[in-house]
């Protein structure tokens, strides 16, 4: 929202998925290599207390997040599972043990192809990333045009699986039309097909998956 205010746009945050702490404890043991694919895992993982070992976030804002939460000797990937699978592979040899900090919902990559690779990762459920109930409301008032909101352009997506429930959300609002009608800039084409796969038309995918290059189709698009 920062970003898009100094680019000159009005930004409204409607989160639709909300952050709560995963079901077990920590593994404990010694592990030569942390993965981190999102940035709500990073504070789990800082709180955690395991020994010391290099961190490897899929992206810049999970390298940031997790240098925030005090984690050290942080690697950044380039925004996907396969360049992480790659960065952990530069720095730790096969056959060492990995902890991947992760949601409850998540893919099977980056460990599998670091499992197939030789690596023994364990994988731990740091948080779950639950769906809200309803549409918020100033989205509502957004899609509707009404209470003098302004209303809505564009909506820019960061997950496939955000951008599923916004869909399911607006549907159930009964502005499904409203919803469509908004151009969808997407951080990747993975999250594209999640609203494609749903009906609605991804008006840009950035070129990698990193915000920047999702801000830049705003510019592109202007």
């Amino acid at each position: 929202a920062r970003r898009l205010a100094e680019l000159g746009h009005a930004a409204l945050v409607a989160p639709v998925l909300r952050i709560a702490p995963g079901d077990g404890p920590p593994p404990t043991g010694r592990f030569d290599g942390l993965i981190l694919t999102s940035a709500n895992a990073a504070a789990p993982l800082a709180a955690a207390g395991l020994p010391e070992a290099p961190v490897f976030a899929v992206g810049t804002r999970t390298a940031e997040r997790a240098e925030r939460a005090g984690l050290r000797s942080v690697h950044c990937a380039d925004g996907d599972a396969v360049s992480l699978a790659r960065l952990v592979a530069a720095h730790v040899r096969p056959g060492g043990t990995l902890l991947h900090a992760a949601g409850e919902d998540r893919k099977a990559e980056p460990a599998a192809s670091l499992t197939a690779a030789g690596y023994r990762v364990t994988t731990w459920t740091a948080y779950a990333a639950l769906a809200e109930a309803t549409l918020p409301e100033p989205v509502v008032q957004g899609l509707m045009g009404g209470d003098g909101a302004p209303p809505l352009a564009a909506a820019l997506h960061f997950s496939r699986r955000s951008a599923e429930i916004a869909v399911h959300l607006s549907g159930k609002a009964g502005l499904s039309g409203a919803f469509r009608a908004l151009a969808h800039y997407c951080l990747s084409p993975d999250v594209a097909l999640g609203l494609v796969e749903l009906g609605v038309a991804a008006h840009f995918v950035a070129a990698r998956p990193s915000e920047e290059a999702l801000l830049a189709g705003l510019a592109a698009s202007d």
